[in-house]
C-alpha cells in the first residue's frame, strides 16, 4: 500500500528487454534500508526490487504491466515518481493507493489558475463512474483531488485537478505537456463500492 505522496524522483538508467523488461532506476533513497523484494511505486505502478546498489534499484516489468501502463514511460532517461511502501504507523498524508493502474488517461488541457496549474485529463468509460468532484484520484502515483468532472460523448470523462507549485517541484509534473499519457488509479473505496452495487438485488 502507498499514500500517493511522492518522496523521490527516480531516473531510468537502463531498460533491457530480457524475458521481461529489466529497468535500473537511479534514486536518492538510502538503499541500505531497502530490502530485496520490497515494493516501490514507480509513477503509480507497484514494482518489486530485484537488485540494488548504493543509489539505484532494479525491477522487472512483465509484458502485461507494460501494456497496461502509460506508453513510453519505461524508456532510458525517463523520470519516475517514487514512493516506498507504507509502514504501519506512517502518516497517511494522501489516500490509500494500491499501485494498480486502472486506466491510461491523456492530458488534454493545461492552464494557469492563480499560482496553480489546472490540468485536464481525458479518460474512458471504464473509470468515468468512479471519478467524482472532490474525490481522490492517483495520477502517475500522485494523490490528487478532483476539482471538476464533465461527462463526454461515448461515456468517457474529462476531469480537472490543480497542481500547486510544491507538487510540481517534487514530482514529474513540472514538465507536463498536452498529449502526455497518464497512469490513473481510482480511489479503492470507489472500486469496492462499484463491485458491491453490481450485486445489489434488483
Amino acid at each position: 500500500m502507498f499514500t500517493g505522496i511522492i518522496t523521490d524522483i527516480g531516473t531510468i538508467r537502463s531498460a533491457e528487454q530480457r524475458g521481461d523488461l529489466r529497468l535500473v532506476i537511479g534514486c536518492g533513497y538510502d538503499m541500505a534500508g531497502v530490502a530485496i523484494g520490497a515494493s516501490i511505486s514507480c509513477s503509480g505502478v507497484c514494482l518489486t526490487v530485484v537488485e540494488k546498489g548504493p543509489d539505484w534499484f532494479a525491477v522487472d516489468l512483465s509484458a502485461e504491466t507494460v501494456s497496461r501502463t502509460a506508453q513510453g514511460q519505461w524508456t532510458q532517461g525517463r523520470r519516475l515518481n517514487l514512493e516506498r511502501a507504507l509502514k504501519v504507523g506512517d502518516e497517511l498524508g494522501g489516500h490509500i493507493v494500491t499501485g494498480h493502474v486502472d486506466e491510461i488517461g491523456e492530458v488534454t488541457g493545461l492552464r494557469n489558475e492563480g499560482d496553480s496549474l489546472r490540468v485536464t485529463i481525458s479518460a474512458g468509460p471504464a473509470i468515468a463512474p468512479h471519478v467524482a468532484p472532490k474525490g481522490s484520484i492517483t495520477l502517475d502515483g500522485i494523490s490528487l483531488t478532483v476539482n471538476s468532472v464533465e461527462d463526454t460523448a461515448g461515456g468517457g470523462v474529462d476531469f480537472g485537478v490543480n497542481i500547486i507549485p510544491h507538487t510540481a517541484e517534487v514530482t514529474t509534473f513540472d514538465s507536463l505537456e498536452v498529449g502526455r499519457p497518464i497512469n490513473i488509479e481510482i480511489d479503492v473505496l470507489a472500486r469496492y463500492l462499484h463491485r458491491m452495487q453490481a450485486f445489489r438485488p434488483a
